[in-house]
């Protein structure tokens, strides 16, 4: 079986859907290259991310299918997970094949995959626009660090874009080691090797003179609001799990 060997994004998926099309290859195992493993008696491709194949792929999935199953696919790319590129891929050539209802078809083991999936990415980013936790700095621009299970920035962008569009803000994932800036006019994917590193690099930024006292208030709140009598950990754990606990100010110990 020949592998396929692209660069993780979106645009090297679609590209490689296109150069199964046009090279006539079916039997082939699309890989990350951080995952690619070469085979003693494999042949390999190394696709190379290329937007005008890309774009005629994506418009031939919108024209093909529903906006909430187009939707579904772009989200099961999101989870990074090892396993749904070659599905993906294969999913896509059926797709293009012609396979009818292909996408309603819950008995099928790439559907069922796709949707769960999904659904998976999809609370993910409800849980994303709960946490993210903005701190002040010298310069005024609002920072938070976040570390999703799945790779969510591009799902909350525009919510974020349109709540404080009329603030610089920058909210970075910890664990892909990329963010995305808004300076009250476009957002941009940004890289910072300071922060990457770890989430205790943050004690290296300056902070606005004001920010411990807004973090004070908004634990003040927090206490204020509890009632121990109703304490229900395991219920409150269920909405906020303890893997979010060390980018919330109200959780972080004063």
């Amino acid at each position: 079986m020949k592998q396929y060997v692209f660069d993780g994004s979106w645009t090297g998926l679609l590209t490689a859907v296109f150069e199964c099309f046009e090279r006539r290859e079916r039997n082939v195992r699309l890989v990350h290259t951080d995952h690619y493993q070469p085979q003693m008696f494999d042949e390999s491709f190394i696709v190379f991310s290329e937007d005008q194949k890309a774009s005629r792929v994506d418009r031939g999935l919108q024209k093909c299918l529903k906006q909430v199953m187009y939707r579904k696919l772009f989200c099961t790319f999101l989870s990074g997970l090892p396993e749904c590129y070659n599905l993906l891929l294969h999913l896509m050539i059926r797709i293009f094949s012609g396979e009818e209802h292909l996408m309603d078809n819950y008995g099928d083991e790439a559907v069922l995959y796709v949707t769960q999936t999904a659904k998976s990415v999809e609370r993910e980013k409800h849980r994303m626009k709960a946490f993210v936790r903005f701190e002040k700095t010298d310069d005024g621009m609002f920072f938070a660090l976040v570390e999703p299970d799945f790779n969510v920035l591009p799902l909350i962008v525009d919510f974020f874009r349109n709540r404080y569009a009329d603030q610089n803000w920058l909210i970075y994932d910890t664990k892909r080691k990329y963010g995305l800036y808004y300076d009250q006019r476009s957002v941009a994917e940004v890289t910072i090797g300071a922060v990457s590193a770890t989430p205790h690099s943050i004690a290296t930024i300056a902070y606005d003179t004001d920010e411990e006292q807004y973090k004070t208030l908004w634990r003040e709140y927090f206490r204020s609001t509890n009632i121990p009598a109703r304490r229900n950990m395991k219920l409150h754990l269920q909405h906020v799990p303890r893997r979010y606990w060390k980018y919330l100010v109200e959780k972080k110990p004063e």
